[in-house]
């Protein structure tokens, strides 16, 4: 029998939070999260919450973009069944190409939705267990090395198990940050690397195995996202395990990937996928062709965060979490949703559905679009 579940009615919100500190890498420098909430309402008074946090220079999308290709999905969803996700998927990929950030909010709702109306915390939901542990890691942002090594002995001692690093502005330079880092702060905690495309090839093999001294657990996308096929030698030059980011976005370019062995490790982020569906067929891959993964994050507030972090449970494959931009906030808008415990120790809630959501008076206070 057909869900008796429609949707009713969408309302599409801008978000934007300062950050407490610039968030630098190579592509950019960021002051503050502009992101989108969705909020879609059922007839059977079942509310659902999705986020995003767009990036131009990955997904091609802006706060404002989102907020209009949403007001569309919105158009195309209304009268739906939510419980029926894929075709959910599939009308917005008839919608309009790519826009996989705004996507992946109202994937976030529908699976929120679909959870409650099923009795489960969302990891359950999704055929999880939240028997693992889930610890994130904190980042440095790229600067001189003297601030980065003094950034990243605050992290050590704040308790992280992790740092990682956003590096791609000059090798030769690279070389002197985690050689700094590595003098500030010894050599028993990890260092995981990250060089947003921001090498050349040769200067990627280079600089990757002149930093394989400095017990760095993996390099996140050390070169252009269209230089895929070059990944293959810069992973059997490298000394150090190499991972996949924004080279990787849904589950074609992991397929791609996982043909040309061209990495060591996945990480997945939602706002590349498309969302949760599209996410899992990634997992699935992953796990059959023996690859490792990492759930990530661009810049979303604790709402988004908690459905990573629900995500983060479906696969024993997924073993890195970086979960730390919501802690860079200067407010935290949300209610419900992910702790943050001690040492980088993330607790899922067990409350039905998502179990995060902002409340109508901190909602009242933005931009909207109501269809």
């Amino acid at each position: 029998m057909p869900s008796p579940l429609s949707i009713t009615h969408i309302e599409i919100y801008k978000l934007s939070v300062p950050l407490k500190e610039p968030f630098i890498t190579s592509l950019g420098k960021e002051e503050s999260a502009d992101n989108i909430l969705v909020k879609i309402f059922t007839n059977a008074g079942i509310i659902g919450f999705g986020e995003c946090s767009p990036y131009m220079p990955i997904n091609g999308e802006s706060q404002d973009t989102c907020f209009v290709v949403g007001q569309y999905f919105a158009k195309v969803l209304k009268g739906k069944d939510p419980l029926s996700i894929e075709e959910c998927v599939k009308q917005m990929d008839a919608v309009i190409y790519g826009n996989t950030s705004i996507k992946s909010a109202f994937d976030m709702a529908l699976y929120d939705i679909a959870s409650q109306h099923a009795a489960m915390p969302l990891y359950k939901f999704l055929d999880g267990s939240n028997s693992k542990t889930i610890v994130t890691d904190y980042t440095v942002s790229i600067d001189e090395p003297a601030k980065m090594a003094a950034d990243a002995l605050k992290i050590k001692e704040a308790g992280y198990p992790a740092i990682k690093v956003k590096l791609g502005k000059d090798g030769k330079q690279d070389i002197k940050r985690i050689k700094a880092i590595r003098d500030a702060v010894g050599d028993d905690i990890p260092i995981r690397i990250d060089a947003n495309q921001g090498w050349k090839v040769k200067e990627a093999i280079d600089t990757l195995n002149a930093l394989s001294v400095f017990n760095i657990q993996h390099c996140e996308e050390p070169v252009a996202r269209w230089k895929f096929m070059k990944l293959p030698e810069i992973k059997n030059e490298s000394a150090i395990p190499i991972m996949a980011d924004e080279s990787c976005s849904d589950e074609h370019d992991a397929e791609r990937l996982i043909e040309l062995e061209a990495c060591d490790y996945f990480n997945i982020k939602l706002g590349k996928s498309g969302g949760i569906f599209k996410a899992l067929k990634m997992v699935k891959l992953a796990e059959a062709a023996g690859i490792r993964l990492q759930v990530g994050a661009m810049l979303e507030s604790r709402l988004a965060m908690t459905a990573f972090a629900h995500f983060a449970l479906c696969s024993d494959f997924i073993v890195h979490y970086d979960f730390d931009t919501a802690l860079m906030f200067v407010e935290d808008p949300v209610s419900g949703g992910i702790t943050y415990e001690k040492n980088g120790l993330i607790r899922v809630p067990e409350t039905n559905g998502l179990g995060a959501w902002i409340e109508p008076e901190r909602l009242n206070k933005l931009g909207k679009a109501i269809i």
